[in-house]
């Protein structure tokens, strides 16, 4: 896979159970492998990952985040949320560039 290839992810978004009202959508961990050998310098905080992602017609900058499952979790925006009409259990398609 080249640098800087784009990812298209498709999953569900849900909302963290603590506090705040975050929302997520997880990549899988064949997505996450692939979004890691994209990224070679060294990670940001939280070993968070640089990226662009776009949900439908909107774009934007943020990072995703890695869990203990080898996964990375993707913040969805509430005005990504708002503006693209997404809700809590919807199965949505995010392409990410991992920003190099």
């Amino acid at each position: 896979m080249d640098r800087n290839e784009s990812h298209t992810i498709i999953s569900r978004v849900w909302e963290w159970e603590g506090k705040g009202s975050w929302h997520f959508a997880t990549i899988n961990k064949e997505d996450s492998k692939r979004i890691r050998a994209d990224y070679i310098w060294p990670r940001k905080g939280f070993g968070s990952i640089p990226v662009l992602a776009t949900v439908g017609a909107t774009k934007w900058k943020t990072s995703v985040f890695p869990t203990k499952e080898k996964e990375f979790l993707l913040p969805i925006k509430r005005i990504v949320r708002e503006g693209e009409n997404i809700s809590i259990g919807d199965t949505i398609t995010i392409k990410l560039t991992v920003i190099t």
